[in-house]
């Protein structure tokens, strides 16, 4: 049984279902997540306790999502050893995920943090830390 308080699922509504199957699924599944559910209008994946859904929901207000805007901004991952992680962000630009704050890869977010940053091609953003 997971622990009082942890995360149990987030779920992100998107515009393109078949970019997100493809953008989420690639990075999720380099992260140790194996896909959970699936359905017409979405699908989820599962790392141990906690699962992310991916979902192209009717009642939609906008076709982008706007990190810059009041709600979530970014989503952060363990991305194992720094190896690990210098691989995916190598990889990433070929499954649908752009590099932010390249110059400063890979301490945008201060020197004795290792991490990498991406945004995929409806908007979300990803942390990517390394161990």
């Amino acid at each position: 049984m997971a622990n009082r308080g942890s995360l149990h699922h987030v779920e992100l509504w998107v515009a393109d279902l078949t970019s997100a199957r493809h953008e989420w699924g690639w990075l999720l599944g380099e992260l140790g997540y194996e896909q959970f559910q699936d359905w017409p209008a979405g699908c989820s994946w599962k790392l141990e306790g906690t699962y992310l859904v991916v979902e192209q929901s009717k009642a939609l207000a906008a076709e982008q999502h706007e990190r810059l805007r009041p709600g979530l901004n970014h989503l952060a991952f363990r991305a194992g050893p720094r190896e690990q992680l210098d691989r995916l962000m190598t990889q990433a630009p070929e499954r649908g995920w752009r590099p932010l704050f390249e110059e400063k890869y890979p301490f945008a977010g201060g020197p004795q943090h290792y991490a990498g940053y991406l945004e995929n091609g409806a908007g979300f953003e990803v942390e990517l830390v390394a161990d």
